[in-house]
């Protein structure tokens, strides 16, 4: 099935393949984008039909991209590459996402998280253009962080796991449990929207409470600590659904001013602390656009 666009430059595939939904999109970066479809997370089936269906309809492509919900095995020596594994949502554990499309397609399929796939995007075209390294952490459903180091994507034995990071957690202040099913109180367990979700009993864009944001932007912030210390990134991108609300990215960044209680001898983290932590250049394409980026990579190799 591959191809070309009607001004002669390679067509792409992406996919962001969320646990809530699956963004698709055609085209070759942000000012060429042929077609997008959003849809679902229902059963794999279904889900992954309907994308084979959308590309299938939309010309000839060179490869497509996927950046998954996980955990995943992204390893091309394992026998499980491409597949999602021990995630927790029901029916898609032990799912064959990237072997499935590229039968179906016809076509190489590249296969990453999504978060490492939304860093890549701002790499190549948001807010990390230029960076060494970086971190794209998100804050949705769950929490998860894509690193970049040397110009590369970190992966190592399977690929980093920022939201199951273990964060201070004074269980008299709040005593939530957590909501990882693995392990209770980790990051994601305490700052993520299910977990915001289950303690207030409503979701993150249904709160209007003070003491609820306050509370997130302390794990945020302690989260972020954790990332800089370790990782020391020249940029820390915060994307994902629960970080929408208005007035949250302010709180983390000051939060973490208090945090690092001026440890750190560098600009970027006292008077331009607004410029260290800030939102995706690219929005909500970022995943999408950073699957597309996935795909070229995979061709140029």
């Amino acid at each position: 099935m591959s191809g070309t666009s009607q001004g002669g430059a390679r067509l792409y595939g992406g996919i962001e393949a969320g646990g809530t939904k699956w963004v698709c999109a055609v085209g070759n970066g942000p000012s060429d984008m042929r077609g997008t479809t959003t849809f679902p997370t229902t059963e794999p089936d279904e889900t992954i039909a309907r994308a084979v269906e959308f590309f299938a309809a939309n010309g000839g492509l060179e490869a497509v991209g996927v950046g998954s919900f996980g955990p995943i095995e992204r390893r091309r020596s394992s026998q499980s590459f491409g597949f999602i594994t021990t995630t927790p949502k029901p029916g898609w554990a032990q799912t064959d996402v990237a072997g499935r499309l590229e039968e179906s397609l016809d076509v190489p399929v590249a296969f990453d998280t999504d978060v490492n796939a939304a860093a890549l995007g701002e790499q190549h075209w948001g807010a990390a253009v230029g960076l060494d390294s970086f971190c794209y952490v998100t804050v949705g459903t769950g929490i998860g962080g894509g690193v970049v180091v040397n110009g590369q994507l970190v992966h190592g034995l399977l690929h980093p796991e920022l939201g199951h990071m273990r964060i201070p957690h004074d269980r008299v202040a709040d005593p939530f449990p957590g909501s990882c099913p693995y392990h209770g109180d980790c990051f994601e367990g305490l700052a993520s929207g299910e977990a915001m979700r289950l303690r207030w009993g409503k979701g993150a864009h249904e709160l209007d409470d003070d003491a609820a944001w306050h509370l997130e932007a302390q794990y945020l912030g302690l989260g972020l600590m954790n990332v800089i210390c370790v990782l020391s990134p020249e940029r820390i991108i915060l994307g994902g659904g629960v970080m929408k609300e208005a007035t949250l990215l302010a709180r983390v960044q000051e939060r973490l001013r208090e945090l690092l209680a001026g440890y750190f001898d560098a600009p970027e983290l006292k008077d331009l602390i607004g410029d260290f932590v800030v939102r995706p250049g690219l929005g909500d394409r970022a995943g999408v656009l950073g699957a597309i980026a996935l795909a070229q990579a995979a061709t140029a190799q």
